[in-house]
Order: C-alpha cells, then sequence, then structure tokens
C-alpha cells in the first residue's frame, strides 16, 4: 500500500471549521470595540470643539461664537480670520471623523452669546451607539438612543457623560 501525502478532504474540513468558530466569536468583539474607539474619537472632538468655541468668542469678541465648524477650521496653511480661526483640524472642521457626524452652530443674536455642538453616529449601532452634545457650559451630555439633538434646550435635557 502506497502512503499518501498531504491532507485528507475531512481534516482541511475540520481546520475550516475551528477557523470559522474562532471568527464567528472575535468579530462582534472586533466590532464592538471599533464602536468605542469612535465614541471616544468623538467625546475628544466635542471637548476640542467646545475649547474652539470658547477661544474664538474671546478672540472675535464682537462676533461671538462662531457660526459653523468651517468658521473654527482651515485649510494648512491656515491664516487666521474670523472665517477661518485655524482652531481645529480640517477634517473635523468638515463634519465627519471617525464614523461621526458634527455639527457646531452658534445661536442666532450679535454677538451671539450661545452655541451647540452634537456628535452622531454616520450609521447607528455600525459606527457608534451614543451621540453627544454640548453648549456653551461645556459640559458634555450623552444621547443613549443615538438619535442626537440640535438645540440648546435638547441639550441641557439630557444627562451630562460621567453619569
Amino acid at each position: 500500500m502506497r502512503k499518501q501525502k498531504g491532507f485528507s478532504l475531512i481534516e482541511l474540513l475540520i481546520v475550516v471549521a475551528i477557523i470559522l468558530i474562532i471568527a464567528a466569536i472575535a468579530i462582534p468583539n472586533l466590532l464592538r470595540a471599533r464602536m468605542a474607539a469612535n465614541e471616544s474619537s468623538a467625546v475628544a472632538s466635542i471637548r476640542t470643539i467646545n475649547t474652539g468655541m470658547v477661544t474664538y468668542n474671546s478672540t472675535y469678541p464682537t462676533v461671538g461664537y462662531a457660526a459653523g465648524l468651517t468658521n473654527l477650521g482651515g485649510v494648512a496653511p491656515c491664516t487666521p480670520s474670523s472665517t477661518t480661526a485655524c482652531l481645529i483640524d480640517s477634517v473635523l472642521a468638515a463634519g465627519t471623523k471617525s464614523g461621526y457626524l458634527f455639527t457646531a452652530a452658534a445661536v442666532a443674536g450679535t454677538p451671539s452669546v450661545s452655541y451647540v455642538a452634537t456628535a452622531k453616529p454616520v450609521t447607528l449601532n455600525q459606527t457608534g451607539i451614543r451621540a453627544f452634545c454640548s453648549f456653551e457650559d461645556a459640559v458634555l451630555r450623552v444621547d443613549p438612543t443615538g438619535a442626537g439633538v440640535t438645540t440648546v434646550a435638547g441639550c441641557q435635557g439630557l444627562l451630562p457623560l460621567n453619569q
């Protein structure tokens, strides 16, 4: 009888089955880790927007808070002005970063005395689960539904992130 070289079909199927079982366990954990990383990035970005708004308000007191994210950013090489203050990076100023959509808007008035900054997942339950917001008190608030709010009053009604 001749000795066979290589693996039998059954042995290969068993190895493939084991790899699929390991992947079925690992992939959901990987996706949850990516969503957690996206949420962490969103929190840091909202804090960056808060800092940018306060700095913008101090730098341009006759304008108040910036009308939008584009007023806080600027493309390199950036020359600071009230329309492109160069306070946040151009990726965040574009409004989409790490699976989240960002908005920031000053409340009407000259000078504007209030603003609201929001972050909500691009695709709910895929890029993130929760939405975040903040206004001039700079307290980060969380919306556990992920829907997001667009007004100062809506943001005030949410619980702070640390609670």
